[in-house]
């Protein structure tokens, strides 16, 4: 008893020992960085300049190769696309091998090839290296180019872009480049339709003999290969590939605003508004504060633990999430930006915070805690990425294409601990701007314009300039000019009822049922629809397999699957009683709350807008100006914090019983359009109980 008394008390003693040396007041000091071991990339060259790099790893037996051609930026002008079908055209078999021979044989050995405008890669068993390697090479050096596989590539092109024209994310995205470059610089130029259209299959040869070539091609292989078996394979299958250079392009070095201002784009269907905040930056890997001007942007807009996410979101509820990036670019000015996707109500309010959070790194330091955690992660990452083979192929590829120092990446975590809060202050203020930022914003004009106008910072007026989906200056969009004074959303609805057969043939209308149906993907879909006036039935059946339906019969209002029947929601329930009846558009002319909000060009004609809000469902119905006909329907669904953006086009009418239906619609579904027509229209159908179940 005696000893275990003593005992407790030395281990007391001991331990207070230990508490009265350590000085709790200051923060310790952190570990000197660990040693980086890392293994350096073994290189050799060709004689026509094609760079080699081998990074062995026997862990696996599995190899990827990687072949890089780092050019400088190309200017495609009016064949912008250009580079984009050269990429999709490379990788369909060679002058020796046919496409078909060539993708079931990759096939068979389990291995895959895929191609860019200036790249490659491939992976495999490295048993079957040696053909990969063959096949690759093969594919680049004699590519198959043919006029077939061309005027495919080009349709596919063509209905994409056509699909980004109603996509907001994408004209943004547009803009935000064409706007920090210029549309004559080939980061701010873009592709459309008429470009595309330029292109021929002899500019495809062209671009690819002028710039897949060997200059500044590197060739990476990593995986469980050895240094002498590539070295061998390497100069047995790219020796062919004649020795060249790219040529030489010169173009105006873009600018920065002169003074900080909003470029606003347009986009009636958006629902959200996409935002950013950005400037220009000459920034390069090899800069002595680059590793400053990558924990600064971590630190205003890293990730959910950065400024711009817990302003926006966690504090303001404006978004879903707001980040930040800044580029690098050896070959000239690169990009920082801050960005966010809000509600159009809060545009101009989170245009501001943005502005506010960015000057705030400028001219505050950040905190102790902030370096520290923005210093784990990237310490954590790090660490992280060495156990991949790909890293210390990576790494030595920058080492070789950025002018890094050899132990550019033994030293990182120790020049990265080295950093304090004056040199990310310093980093901020040498590459964030708020006085010669360009704000950028793709939105609703009717719902954000007249608060985004009164927009100041740091108490000066934030000036607008209006832009087309094209980048081109625009006037200010005025949404009522084309609206005859006094015209209500009942004459609209009524000049639509009389223009599909007049109100008094459509009053004879007990029920209706309609089908239409088109194709997906390889799929057959059809959707059944039974109006009356009080009751809705929808089935889509694909396949001719009922795979989901929607009931709405008095109270009772649900989906259906199979013999499941799931309630909607009680907003979406609201909603969807307000689009009830043999026409929706009768309940539309009675509702209170419908507007007509202006007009807008639907296939090159003016259209009237009617908007019906909603609590999940917000829709917009579009009618001819001169016909009167339904046009477009668009509809925004919020629901679990996710939207769906869903418009339908209207191309056709067919007559049936005096009354026009519409009889061809088309909708975007991804990447494709989705065209279904009208299989069949029953006027006073015989509806029976069982078709409401």
């Amino acid at each position: 008893m005696k000893k275990s008394v003593i005992l407790t008390l030395l281990i007391g003693l001991i331990a207070f020992g230990m508490q009265a040396q350590i000085d709790r007041s200051q923060m310790p000091q952190p570990a000197p960085a660990p040693e980086i071991n890392l293994e350096e990339a073994q290189r050799f060259e060709l004689k026509n300049g094609l760079t080699v790099l081998v990074v062995e790893n026997h862990k696996l037996p599995r190899v990827s190769i990687q072949l890089t051609i780092d050019n400088p930026p190309i200017l495609e002008g009016d064949k912008a696309g250009v580079s984009s079908l050269t990429g999709s055209l490379l990788g369909k078999g060679s002058k020796s091998i046919s496409m078909d021979d060539f993708n079931e044989e990759v096939d068979f050995l389990g291995a895959s090839i895929n191609f860019g405008s200036q790249s490659a890669f491939a992976q495999s068993l490295s048993k079957y290296f040696p053909r990969i390697l063959e096949l690759m090479a093969d594919a680049a050096i004699n590519p198959n180019f043919t006029q077939e596989e061309f005027d495919k590539e080009k349709e596919k092109l063509l209905t994409a872009l056509k699909t980004e024209e109603k996509d907001v994310s994408s004209i943004a995205g547009r803009a935000q480049r064409a706007l920090a470059y210029g549309k004559t610089h080939p980061f701010g130029e873009f592709t459309t339709e008429e470009t595309v259209k330029n292109v021929s299959l002899l500019d495809v040869e062209e671009f690819y003999r002028n710039y897949f070539v060997p200059a500044n091609a590197y060739l990476v292989v990593i995986g469980d290969v050895t240094f002498g078996q590539v070295e061998e394979l390497a100069n047995e299958y790219f020796t062919p590939w004649t020795k060249a250079s790219p040529p030489s392009l010169s173009y105006e070095d873009p600018a920065d605003a002169q003074y900080t201002q909003v470029g606003f784009v347009d986009m009636p269907n958006a629902v959200q508004s996409e935002i950013a905040v950005q400037n220009l930056v000459d920034l390069q890997m090899n800069d002595p504060d680059y590793l400053a001007a990558l924990v600064a942007n971590r630190i205003l807009g890293g990730g959910a633990e950065a400024r711009l996410f817990l302003n926006l979101r966690e504090d303001k509820g404006y978004t879903y999430g707001s980040y930040s990036r800044i580029g690098n670019d050896k070959y000239g000015p690169s990009r920082f930006s801050a960005t966010a996707s809000v509600r159009n109500m809060v545009t101009d309010s989170a245009v501001v915070e943005i502005l506010k959070e960015i000057d705030r790194m400028r001219t505050e330091p950040v905190s102790d805690k902030e370096l520290e955690i923005a210093k784990a992660k990237y310490t954590g990452s790090f660490v992280l990425a060495l156990e991949q083979p790909s890293t210390v192929a990576r790494y030595a590829l920058n080492i070789e294409t950025q002018d890094l120092p050899s132990d550019y990446y033994k030293t990182y975590l120790e020049r990265l601990n080295a950093l304090t809060k004056e040199d990310i202050q310093q980093a901020a203020q040498k590459y964030f701007s708020t006085d010669k930022a360009r704000v950028v914003v793709a939105g609703k004009g009717s719902e954000v314009l007249e608060n985004l106008e009164k927009l100041s910072f740091n108490g000066k007026a934030v000036p607008i300039k209006y832009y087309d989906k094209m980048v081109e200056p625009a006037e200010k969009p005025d949404y009522n000019a084309a609206v005859p004074e006094g015209l209500t959303v009942q004459d609209v609805i009524g000049k639509y009822f009389q223009a599909i057969g007049g109100t008094e043939q459509i009053g004879k209308i007990q029920s209706l049922k309609l089908v239409y149906e088109g194709s997906a993907m390889g799929t057959t879909i059809k959707i059944e629809e039974l109006r009356t006036a009080d009751r809705y039935a929808q089935t889509t059946y694909m396949n001719d397999a009922p795979m989901m339906g929607v009931v709405a019969k008095g109270d009772e209002l649900y989906m259906k699957q199979g013999n499941n029947k799931i309630p909607l929601p009680e907003q979406m329930q609201k909603d969807m009683q307000q689009v009830m009846g043999i026409f929706p558009e009768q309940s539309v002319a009675a509702n209170p709350g419908a507007r007509l909000t202006g007009t807008e060009e639907v296939d090159g004609r003016p259209a009237y807008r009617i908007e019906v809000p909603g609590e999940t469902v917000q829709a917009t119905y579009f009618f001819d100006v001169e016909t009167g006909l339904k046009v477009k329907e668009a509809s925004v669904i919020n629901m679990n914090g996710q939207t769906q953006n869903q418009e339908v086009y209207i191309k056709e009418y067919q007559e049936v019983d005096g009354i026009k239906f519409p009889s061809l619609k088309t909708q975007s579904m991804g990447p494709q359009q989705i065209e279904s027509k009208l299989l069949e229209a029953v006027v006073n159908y015989q509806v029976q109980e069982s078709d409401f179940d």
